[in-house]
């Protein structure tokens, strides 16, 4: 299983930490370290995309922390434990300095769920979704808006019927999608589709996912767009969006889908810019991101052509998670390599260039920007 992962840090000479930091304008980056069981949390520049960590990082956390995602609020962290006997989540308060504080007791993900790896939250924060990979299953909580805490919805959790590899919720809510292994003939890779109401979850159907190994999945910000990257297959796939198919959130493969590129050897995670005008894709096995922009009439990804751009920049070894400044200016790049570095990246019209390359000691397993 892939892990995914960032963490950001900001060197000179050594791990500089951050006194007095927290102005306005100021954005914070959380990651989750497994092996040491830890969140760390890192103050940004605005300015230069520079990240310091903050006074009193790292936090310790549950067993094999693997997931984090933040409240839009900012008020309340989360962050799912897989590890043995501890399966469950973790919440924290954020201070107005970006540091953290656990409130206890951490919330179980249920006597019939295992082993939580992945979180995806709403927009209007009123629910958690948790993909629990030793039980074929996601948990549901919503969340109390006064003090962050958990209360699992009724009937949660809800089934999968193939074992999860990643998830991720609509701009809007209302539909979530679930990257699989199996449950295709002459295809091991699937797309679990589910309508979500109040937090509970309607099976909408199982999609071939386009390829092999689906991992990866972004969404653009109109809703549109479903795109899966298929790590197994070397390639990315598109789908429609149904807004009022049968069933509404169903899923099409559209024309010209899926691309591929001969010379990138497993796409494994992506993200959109804030405009949704450009596509990051992770090339673990090359070592590299890709860049495309995005027709915004087909939907179809094309590689980024500028007077100064490749359509690909090289990273350290096997870049598995992708992370953008809410403001669209800077993308972090966490590579699981043996040098477990973070590549920061400025952008300009979608080209990137490169800003620094961090240590971090030990492979992040995910990361969150508060905005």
């Amino acid at each position: 299983m892939l892990q995914k992962a960032l963490v950001l840090v900001f060197v000179v000479a050594s791990i500089a930490s951050c006194i007095s930091c927290g102005t306005t304008s100021s954005h914070y980056v959380y990651a989750t370290i497994p092996a040491v069981n830890q969140v760390k949390a890192y103050r940004e520049d605005p300015n230069s995309g520079v990240l310091t960590e903050i006074q009193g990082s790292p936090y310790p956390v549950g067993v094999g922390a693997n997931s984090v995602v933040i409240h839009p609020s900012g008020k309340y962290l989360y962050v799912a434990n897989p590890g043995q006997l501890e399966n469950d989540i973790s919440l924290f308060d954020i201070a107005s300095n970006g540091s953290l504080t656990e409130i206890t007791p951490r919330t179980p993900v249920g006597s019939s769920a295992s082993q939580p790896a992945y979180l995806a939250m709403d927009p209007a924060g009123g629910y958690l979704y948790v993909a629990n990979i030793g039980s074929d299953n996601i948990s549901v909580f919503s969340i109390n808006s006064s003090n962050g805490a958990l209360t699992q919805v009724p009937n949660s959790p809800f089934g999968i019927g193939l074992p999860p590899v990643n998830m991720q919720l609509t701009p809007s809510g209302n539909y979530l999608y679930v990257t699989a292994t199996g449950g295709q003939v002459g295809n091991d890779g699937s797309i679990v589709a589910f309508s979500v109401s109040a937090g509970v979850l309607t099976n909408l159907g199982t999609f071939a996912s386009g390829g092999f190994n689906p991992n990866g999945l972004a969404i653009d910000p109109s809703g549109a767009n479903l795109y899966v990257a298929n790590t197994g297959s070397s390639s990315i796939a598109i789908f429609a969006i149904s807004a009022t198919g049968t069933p509404p959130g169903s899923l099409t493969e559209v024309i010209g889908s899926p691309i591929s590129d001969t010379s990138y050897t497993s796409e494994v995670s992506m993200i959109f810019d804030p405009a949704g005008t450009h596509l990051y894709v992770a090339v673990q096995g090359s070592s590299l991101v890709a860049v495309y922009s995005i027709d915004p009439t087909t939907g179809l990804p094309a590689v980024l052509t500028t007077p100064n751009s490749t359509g690909a920049y090289f990273t350290e070894g096997s870049p598995s998670v992708l992370a953008i400044d809410p403001t669209g200016e800077y993308l972090y790049v966490a590579n699981q390599g043996t040098s477990a570095g973070i590549q920061a990246f400025s952008l300009s019209s979608g080209a990137l260039t490169a800003i620094y390359t961090y240590r971090v000691g030990n492979t992040p397993s995910s990361m969150a920007v508060l905005k």
